[in-house]
């Protein structure tokens, strides 16, 4: 059966491709690595062999340089399979791409180059709103020392976006580091409901040394509503990583249906697709994610245009595509909850056990949709329509 490909980017693009290939292998066994928790290693060196770590690097540092709507779309395929698979590739695009703002033209040659001759893998350190990680100026380099929570990818990164406060400024510093840096502790203590395999959680720094080198102080797009884009491009992470897990969980419910559910006695039919009450849930559930789909296509139409402009970009530009973008992510995070939680009406009582997992799809949705809440983006949308206004550029 076709499943929903609404996307401009089409499965023959080489890219893609690639990633339903990888898709298909992380689904085999998806259910049970949620079970277990831990770190998705050998899955990480399956993307490193791929060649995907190389689509946001910039060519002429031996990268790929793909839009985002690729990117996006692979972020998408892995999370119909893994959502935590597609949150570590997108947040490690992200931070492929956040060197482009934060570093100088030297660094970001030698970051983007290292990467993608070495197929480094990016995770971050980077919670703003974690104040325990401090750092001391002494002469030209800062010393480390602290704890940073929600560090997503850590435990399979080569490399970490970092931030700390400067202890005398209480200004925030941005740095990017190996994660064999003396004194650097990867903790294995993520104990998420969802995203078991996202590894989110803490790094211990004890005085860990960040040479000049390493400190990413570059003002070079300062001002610029340019430089302001990681909100959007990340709820476009999360949006397409919402739309994946509606499909991944209708496409799984529909299996268990096919073979397992049984239709409910009142109904007078023999089989559970015959069901006419099956049969209009999972027409619901198909416009939920029709509809996600679209209007995620079409934020990703504008995030392609936006990214394009570079530092052209004006602020009005940037406003209305995080708007559009708001939009989506908004919706497809709703549609996402809703969903991953009607599949159990239409498979049945026996669908609900441990062994199957089916769970796993609400439990990484709801775990994403508290991290940026609802009510702050539909107002955001609404004082647009409204008044004009744009969303704030730190977080909208």
């Amino acid at each position: 059966m076709p499943f929903v490909d609404q996307f401009a980017v089409p499965a023959t693009n080489p890219y893609i491709s690639k990633a339903i290939e990888l898709a298909d292998i992380f689904a085999q066994d998806a259910a049970e690595r949620d079970r277990v928790g831990g770190a998705p290693h050998q899955q990480i060196q399956w993307i490193k062999e791929s060649g995907l770590l190389k689509l946001p690097i910039l060519k002429k540092y031996g990268g790929e340089e793909q839009p985002w709507s690729v990117i996006l779309r692979v972020v998408r395929e892995f999370a119909k399979a893994d959502t935590s698979i597609a949150h570590l590739y997108g947040f490690h695009c992200l931070n492929v791409i956040g060197t482009i703002w934060k570093c100088s033209p030297e660094q970001i040659a030698s970051l983007q180059g290292e990467t993608a001759r070495n197929d480094w893998f990016w995770g971050n350190s980077i919670n703003y709103l974690d104040r325990r990680l401090t750092g001391k100026k002494e002469g030209s380099h800062y010393v480390l020392n602290g704890l940073k929570g929600f560090s997503s990818g850590s435990p399979v990164a080569d490399y970490l976006s970092v931030s700390w406060r400067d202890e005398e400024k209480d200004e925030l510093v941005f740095g990017c580091v190996p994660v064999t840096k003396t004194g650097l502790t990867v903790h294995d203590d993520w104990d998420g409901i969802g995203q078991r395999q996202t590894g989110s959680g803490t790094v211990q720094f004890e005085n860990v040394i960040v040479y000049e080198d390493e400190i990413s102080g570059s003002d070079r797009f300062a001002d610029t509503a340019y430089a302001t884009l990681i909100p959007i491009l990340s709820k476009s992470v999360m949006t397409n990583l919402f739309i994946g897990s509606i499909e991944g969980a209708i496409k799984e419910a529909r299996e268990y249906t096919l073979r397992h559910t049984r239709p409910f006695i009142a109904s007078g039919v023999a089989k559970a697709t015959e069901d006419p009450w099956i049969q209009r849930q999972y027409g619901e559930l198909w416009l939920q994610l029709l509809a996600a789909a679209a209007l995620g296509d079409t934020a990703l139409a504008k995030v392609d245009e936006v990214w394009e402009k570079g530092e052209a970009l004006t602020t009005e530009e940037r406003g209305e595509a995080a708007v559009l973008v708001g939009a989506a992510n908004v919706f497809a995070g709703n549609a996402a909850l809703e969903v991953t939680s009607r599949i159990f009406e239409v498979m049945g009582a026996r669908s609900a056990t441990i062994s199957h997992g089916f769970d796993r799809f609400w439990r990484n949705v709801r775990t994403h949709t508290l991290h940026d809440p609802v009510e702050y983006k539909l107002r955001s949308v609404g004082s647009w329509l409204l008044t004009g206004s744009v969303p704030s550029s730190v977080y909208g």
